[in-house]
């Protein structure tokens, strides 16, 4: 007995062995009279009571309380075989330790395992409140035209487009997808909606499985997957495309085309305009929620929309472009109009406007009109180049300043061309400036190397914008400015005898060449009251060359048109083929009219109707530094071509609006000097190709 009561007194043979017991049976081993006990939940102890199965043994003690211990591994190291243990066991080599990164890349993945599985049961977010406007996920009808808009603006235009830019006709082009896609996507509620409540079972009967979330699940799933890969093609083709136009218009082949970054920022941009959108959209509602309160309902909504189109587009126009960017330009211009550019200095012959016995002041000229008096060539310079004798040539230039009307500013011209004496010069040139007045040095210079000096080239100033702002807001003042030019000019002139008169031209580049031919009522009026013309880039709106291309001979392409078989107009992107035609048909007469017109120059073919309609110039045949990938789609060429007028200067003439040294050979073929000869020709245009323009 004794022997026993010892047994059942003393400690078990594992105690003190481990201290650190199980957590999982601190809980769930306790008796369920101490787990629930005051004791337990104050955290002080309690007397020890007799415990239940006892309570009929006084004085016998419980037995003790089995505890748990971790099981060891008994089994190969982490990482090896069992091969691998055998191996060691028997004196092999020691292999290394197992990669400590696979806990980590485990952890990760058990990390990433539930938000992915949540992601793939629900890939789109769903707003607190149904009705929120901004705060809402994009609809998939939606999104799938905005992704096919931004891959249509991947295709290739009239230039070469650097990312940045791309990135920019992308975020535009891809928000107008989404536009047009939340429209269709409400049109096919409106109109399949009821239908479909009518109809439901049947529709469900024909499905193979139980419309739910799930599709819509797997709709969204196979648009990201699609998407991605289709975005990283296109993405590629296009990079191939703009290297092959760079190779077509002479430019490096190299090309960086950051296509990561293109999708960023057309995604940022879509964005920004979507959340735009969606803003006014809320706005709408508001206002018509509050009008709802007042008047009926069919009112509010008319009110409410007419309302919000009215400040969207006042917004829009007035505050955000005239006051905004129009503003802005217009105040960077004017202080750059009343500077001077390095180098250009006051003209010291008295045949030049702004010298000090001109009528005109030199502070007058506007910034162009002292680039193009300071920049007067001399006689000696005249020589030098063309080894003959030569004269101080005569520019005259009206500034805004100098005059507030275009008719004074015009009579002013006429008075200063007769204090030069102009009137007895062999050339008398009327050049047709752009939005800041500027006249290409590049056109006006080989005029006067031609004829060694013995010319008057007159210009007046009607504005100091940008020429991008002046073909925004103002282009009408071009024509008006050049057309009382040329009028009080030829009043002047006609009062010569016809035997002593000298040749009257007219040129332009750009605006200026549309300013030139606004001054005339049309092809046959130009041909009857001048001796010549030169137009560089003529714009598309340009009317008489509109005229021209609408009616030229039958088979001839719109980038190279023929009128009337070329006897007094010709077009031409490489003048020294382009101008000559073989054959006693084409025997080109006087007054002659030349138009440097390159097949890429976006500025000659924008238009508005770019957004609907499909342009002539893309039919076949297509001008010769064009790719044939150029392909027209609604609303994107027209941003495509917007843009390509911004970066048509960044390629080589004779490419884009570049027109380099092309008036070399225009005004040889315009206005050539007695004797003249091809080889008088070609050295000119080496000279002007090495020379280093002034302004």
């Amino acid at each position: 007995m004794g022997q026993a009561a010892d047994d059942r007194i003393a400690q078990p043979p594992h105690a003190g062995r481990h201290t650190d017991a199980d957590p999982s049976a601190s809980a769930s081993d306790a008796p369920p009279d101490t787990a629930g006990s005051p004791a337990s939940r104050t955290g002080t102890a309690a007397p020890a009571g007799p415990p239940p199965d006892t309570a009929g043994h006084p004085g016998r003690i419980p037995p003790p309380r089995t505890v748990r211990l971790p099981r060891l591994r008994m089994g190969p190291p982490s990482g090896l075989r069992p091969s691998d243990e055998a191996t060691e066991s028997a004196g092999a080599d020691p292999l290394p330790e197992a990669d400590p990164r696979r806990p980590w890349g485990a952890l990760l993945l058990r990390t990433l395992r539930g938000p992915a599985l949540a992601f793939l049961r629900h890939p789109y977010w769903e707003p607190a409140d149904p009705a929120y406007v901004l705060r809402r996920w994009p609809g998939l009808t939606a999104m799938c035209c905005a992704t096919l808009f931004f891959w249509l603006s991947l295709t290739p235009s009239l230039v070469p487009r650097p990312w940045l830019l791309q990135g920019v006709i992308g975020g535009i082009t891809a928000a107008i997808g989404y536009a047009i896609g939340g429209l269709l996507e409400w049109l096919l509620q409106l109109a399949l909606g009821p239908l479909y409540r009518r109809h439901r079972s049947r529709v469900h009967r024909l499905l193979p499985g139980r419309p739910g979330p799930h599709w819509r699940a797997r709709a969204w799933l196979g648009y990201y997957l699609l998407s991605t890969g289709l975005t990283v093609a296109a993405l590629s083709l296009s990079a191939d495309a703009q290297r092959e136009l760079r190779r077509l218009q002479e430019m490096p082949e190299t090309l960086t085309w950051h296509s990561l970054m293109i999708a960023l920022l057309a995604m940022a941009i879509c964005g920004t305009l979507v959340a735009l959108g969606r803003a006014v959209r809320l706005g709408t509602r508001v206002l018509i929620r509050l009008l709802g309160r007042f008047v009926p309902r069919p009112l509010a909504i008319g009110v409410g929309l007419l309302v919000s189109a009215t400040v969207v587009v006042f917004g829009t126009r007035d505050v955000v472009f005239d006051r905004g960017i129009i503003d802005v330009a217009a105040r960077l211009a004017e202080k750059t109009d009343s500077s001077t550019k390095d180098g250009i200095v006051q003209p010291a012959s008295p045949l030049v406007s702004g010298s000090p016995g001109s009528l005109v002041r030199w502070d007058e000229l506007g910034y162009e009109g002292r680039n193009f008096t300071g920049s007067s060539l001399s006689p000696h310079r005249i020589t030098t180049v063309t080894g003959k004798p030569a004269v101080q040539p005569i520019r005259v230039y009206i500034g805004q300043e100098s005059a507030p009307t275009f008719a004074s500013r015009a009579k002013l011209a006429v008075r200063e061309l007769e204090r030069t004496g102009a009137f007895d010069r062999d050339v008398l040139a009327i050049a047709g400036t752009t939005g800041r007045g500027w006249v290409n040095s590049t056109d006006a210079e080989p005029l006067e190397y031609m004829h060694g000096g013995n010319t008057a080239i007159v210009a007046v100033q009607y504005s100091y914008l940008p020429s991008w702002a002046s073909f925004l807001v103002d282009k009408e003042q071009a024509g008006q400015a050049t057309r009382a030019l040329v009028e009080a000019v030829r009043a002047r002139w006609q009062r010569i005898p016809a035997q002593e008169r000298p040749k009257l031209v007219v040129f332009g580049e750009s605006l200026g060449a549309y300013g030139i031919e606004a001054s005339f009522d049309g092809p046959d009026d130009m041909l009857s009251k001048v001796d010549g013309a030169l137009l560089a880039g003529t714009p598309n709106f340009s009317p008489i060359r509109r005229e021209l291309t609408a009616h030229r001979d039958r088979g001839t392409p719109i980038w190279r048109p023929e009128y009337q078989k070329g006897r007094h107009f010709r077009f031409a992107q490489w003048p020294r083929e382009d101008l000559a035609r073989p054959g006693p048909e084409s025997r080109w007469q006087g007054p002659r009219v030349v138009y440097l017109q390159n097949a890429s120059d976006a500025i000659v073919w924008w238009s508005p109707d770019l957004a609907l309609e499909p342009p002539r110039w893309l039919r076949a045949p297509l001008g010769p530094d064009i790719t044939d990938e150029v392909t027209w789609f609604p609303l994107v060429t027209f941003w495509q071509t917007t843009v390509d007028m911004a970066v048509s200067y960044g390629v080589g003439a004779p490419h884009g609006h570049r027109y380099g040294n092309g008036s070399v050979e225009g005004w040889a073929a315009v206005a050539p000097a007695a004797g003249w000869t091809e080889q008088d020709t070609a050295r000119l245009r080496r000279f002007m190709e090495q020379r280093e323009a002034p302004y």
